[in-house]
Parts: structure tokens; C-alpha cells; sequence
């Protein structure tokens, strides 16, 4: 009974949106089926999967059809996090979908899923990327601070979210958490966030995010023992679609 993560599938088997990097970055090509593969070979029936956020480029559930069905095939039980790019997923229809997917997916957002004696805890998050402005050098000199203040906003809201996600698990009894983002706990200029306090007042033992595409994003967050915690990048090009074992 082991825990498996990974991010970005970015799936459009319906859709006929994809992401720049999706068209031409070779880790991309008919990465749905190497990922299928290599699910199939490591993750069991009794085993947990949980999806971080980005699973699909359609925009409505009736869009999302085929890519939610290929997910439901994947082995073991399956908990999704939203990501930035899952549109079909309004945040206050959650228990709605839930309700509509019943035992085949579990939609993880103001709400824990019980895995062993841990509560898996998430919420998509959110971090400010820029814009940046650069000296000649490359060296960050400066930002937009409108869009940094509409950043700090939305992070306030996702705490909020997270926070009830922790209290929720700990109203029913639990003390050991692993804590799911869609976006990276820090951006390229922080040590620490609203998210890494919280995981550490809560005693989160792991943080595991996604979202940093391609070799650039690979280092734009926490990585390995920061404060006690383990925070780990599962972005599934970061992986070359391998689920990452969690525990």
C-alpha cells in the first residue's frame, strides 16, 4: 500500500489546446502512453495516486470526458489536486464532483483524504513569477508591483483553503500530514512563504508541488530537507513521467 505523485499531465485527448513546451520539447511526445506504461508497472490496485494539478486543457467537464476516463483507468485509487490550467474545476463544486465521481476519483480541495495513519492535505497555491526586471547581468533588479499585490491576494485566499484542508483532518483525529500544491511553496527570489510556515506549524513531514516545467523551472523552489520538511518537484517532465513514491 504505498503513495505515488506526479503533476502536469496536461492531457487533451478532447481538447485541442496544449502547451508551447507540449510541441516541442521531446519529454512531451506520446508521453500519455509512457506514463500509462510506467504506472502500470510500479503503482497497484491498493496502492494511492494523487494527481498535483494540471490534468487537463479542456475547459468544461463535457471537454474533460476522456482525459478524466483515462485517469480513472490508471491503477490504484486516484486523489487530484486543481492546478492553474484545470478550468472545468470551479473550487466551490468540489463536493459536487466528488459526489458525481464517487469511489473513482477523489477531488482534494477544503477537504483531507485518509491514507494510512497521514491525512493528505493540498490546495492548488500560488506564487508570484514575475514579471521580473533584469540588469544586463541577468540579475533580478526590480518587479511589477501591481501584479506582485494581486499575487498576494490570490495567496491569501489559497491559505485560507489549505488551512481548512489541515483543520479539517485534525477535527477527525489526525497528527501526520502530507501537504499537495499545484504551485511551488516559494518563487525564485523567497526561502520561505506563507506555505512553508503553514507546513510547519502544522508538522507536515512532506510538501510535494508541481507546476515548473522544463530544465529553466526546475530549481524555482525549495527542493530536499528545508526546516525539518521534505519538499519534492513532481512535475511529470521533471520525472520523464515515472510516478514519484512518496511513501
Amino acid at each position: 500500500m504505498s503513495l505515488y505523485a506526479i503533476g502536469d499531465l496536461h492531457l487533451h485527448f478532447q481538447s485541442q489546446l496544449k502547451a508551447p513546451g507540449q510541441l516541442k520539447e521531446r519529454v512531451w511526445r506520446n508521453h500519455e502512453e509512457r506514463f500509462r506504461k510506467n504506472c502500470a508497472a510500479v503503482v497497484h490496485e491498493n496502492d494511492t495516486l494523487v494527481l498535483v494539478g494540471d490534468h487537463s486543457w479542456g475547459r468544461t467537464l463535457a471537454e474533460c470526458e476522456k482525459d478524466l476516463q483515462y485517469i480513472m483507468d490508471l491503477p490504484g485509487t486516484k486523489v487530484l489536486l486543481r492546478g492553474n490550467h484545470d478550468m472545468f474545476w470551479d473550487a466551490k463544486k468540489t463536493a459536487a464532483l466528488n459526489h458525481q465521481f464517487g469511489s473513482r476519483l477523489f477531488f482534494l480541495q477544503n477537504n483531507y483524504f485518509p491514507y494510512r495513519d497521514y491525512a493528505l492535505v493540498g490546495t492548488k497555491g500560488y506564487t508570484f513569477e514575475g514579471p521580473f526586471y533584469l540588469n544586463r547581468r541577468g540579475q533580478i533588479t526590480g518587479w511589477d508591483e501591481k501584479e506582485a499585490a494581486h499575487a498576494d491576494k490570490l495567496i491569501e485566499r489559497e491559505l485560507e483553503r489549505l488551512r481548512a484542508s489541515f483543520e479539517a483532518a485534525k477535527h477527525d483525529g489526525y497528527t501526520r500530514f502530507i501537504m499537495f500544491l499545484h504551485y511551488p511553496p516559494t518563487n525564485i527570489l523567497q526561502r520561505r512563504s506563507g506555505f512553508t510556515d503553514m507546513a510547519e506549524a502544522y508538522g507536515a513531514e512532506q510538501v510535494i508541488y508541481a507546476h515548473c516545467h522544463g530544465q529553466a523551472r526546475f530549481h524555482d523552489s525549495i527542493k530536499g530537507r528545508f526546516h525539518g520538511i521534505e519538499y519534492r518537484l513532481v512535475s511529470g517532465d521533471y520525472l520523464v513521467w515515472n510516478p514519484s513514491r512518496v511513501l
